[in-house]
């Protein structure tokens, strides 16, 4: 493994992590996401082409493996909440109502279906361009910019009123 190769990788590890949390709702589940795709990457290093860009590779690689296993799940369960709110606890309050802010978009987020979700993780939290976006989905830019638009429209539903009680196909109606 060549040293620029490593310290690229190292370097992209804290992305890489929090697009797969975006991906997988869980810490943990990330965690391993991350880990099979730096195997994977460690194994294919020769197929990595110079002057390309590496992150780019390295999301398009955490991605594959979470469809891979969701696939190999056939139908995939959401497990609930991943963390619970800590109310009893002695934070401010403002505090305690980020924290359930921050639960309520984590819980909309995860119900916008895949490929939405993706996409708005790539663009809006990761930062990647449009361009970008859709060569690490492999997808044309205006798929991107439509998706893009769809997931806004859904979480602003979701987070203004549909709350809750909306179910998973009320948001891929949106």
């Amino acid at each position: 493994m060549s040293a620029r190769f490593s310290d690229q990788l190292v370097a992209v590890l804290p992305r890489l992590r929090r697009f797969a949390r975006g991906l997988t709702g869980s810490a943990a589940d990330a965690d391993d996401l991350v880990q099979a795709a730096c195997e994977r990457a460690l194994t294919r290093e020769h197929q990595f082409q110079e002057g390309t860009r590496f992150d780019s590779w390295m999301f398009r690689i955490v991605q594959t493996i979470w469809i891979d296993q969701l696939r190999a799940r056939d139908v995939r369960k959401e497990g609930g909440d991943v963390e619970d709110e800590r109310m009893g606890s002695d934070a401010a309050v403002r505090s305690v109502e980020a924290r359930l802010a921050l639960a309520e978009v984590r819980r909309a987020v995860q119900r916008l279906p895949a490929e939405q979700r993706n996409v708005l993780m790539l663009v809006t939290v990761e930062g990647l361009s449009y361009k970008e976006a859709a060569e690490v989905a492999g997808v044309p830019v205006g798929t991107i910019m439509s998706r893009l638009a769809r997931a806004r429209v859904a979480l602003l539903a979701k987070l203004d009123g549909g709350g809750p009680g909306r179910s998973k196909d009320d948001a891929e109606a949106n």
